[in-house]
């Protein structure tokens, strides 16, 4: 009887070769994915449980936080160009559902109007909706807006005197198309953020300012209150230069909501 022990073919040498090349390609492989799962949870995963809590601790446009409305703060006077006229920054409280906040720019504050046929005010507000005072809204009033697109506001030293975008009537209200879509909305989210343009704003009674958007947040983390820069042209002209108004604006002092 032949030994069956000596009669199995041994593996061949090229196969065994083959077989620890394998071992040592899944091990590398195995050694790269651990090291990749480490620098995983030591850099990236932190970041991200910030990002997180950072998302879950943040307001959001359609949930609210409870709290106490937040008031419009006043306009105050930023830092701006030697030859440009004074910067201010506003916070108009538009955070009603149904009411209209009214803002005039010669005041510089936000203001109770009786009439909205009156020319006592230019802008209005209402959580993310912004109208003015002029066209299908009220007219009697020339305000309208032009878009001058994704600019640094401070370059802008002078805006144009005609083609103003003024309200249209709709099914339900007026609007005005420039100001449609003034923020970038995240439906993950339910983020509202300001776009980067700058507005060239025609007032109710024919003077101009320049505005940007920047933000729509209010200090106690509630939504509907917009946050704005502006600079206002009291002389008639479309420049901000102070030359061009033969002296420097005053600093507008906003105070309380004035009839």
């Amino acid at each position: 009887m032949v030994d069956k022990l000596h009669t199995r073919p041994f593996p061949a040498e090229g196969n065994i070769a083959v077989e620890k090349k394998k071992r040592l390609w899944r091990n590398l492989f195995l050694l790269n994915l651990g090291i990749s799962i480490m620098l995983v949870g030591i850099f990236w995963l932190p970041a991200k449980l910030i990002q997180m809590e950072e998302f879950f601790s943040s307001p959001s446009v359609n949930l609210p936080q409870k709290g106490e409305v937040a008031k419009s703060q006043a306009s105050v006077q930023t830092e701006s160009f030697a030859n440009l006229l004074p910067t201010h920054v506003i916070t108009v409280n538009a955070s009603s559902e149904d009411q209209w906040t009214y803002f005039d720019f010669s005041r510089g504050t936000a203001v109770q109007i009786h009439d909205p046929s009156s020319l006592e005010w230019d802008l209005a507000f209402r959580r993310g909706k912004v109208i003015s005072n002029g066209g299908a809204t009220n007219k009697f009033g020339k305000a309208g807006f032009v878009d001058l697109k994704v600019t640094k506001f401070d370059s802008v030293s002078e805006v144009p005197l005609e083609e103003y975008v003024q309200d249209v009537t709709t099914k339900t209200e007026t609007e005005n198309p420039v100001l449609l879509s003034w923020y970038k909305y995240n439906y993950f989210t339910h983020k509202l953020t300001p776009k980067q343009n700058v507005y060239a704003v025609r007032t109710a009674d024919n003077k101009y300012a320049k505005v940007q958007f920047l933000s729509f947040y209010c200090e106690n983390k509630e939504t509907g209150c917009i946050q704005m820069q502006y600079v206002y042209q009291d002389n008639g002209s479309g420049s901000f230069l102070k030359n061009s108004a033969g002296f420097a604006s005053p600093a507008t002092v906003a105070s309380n909501p004035a009839t």
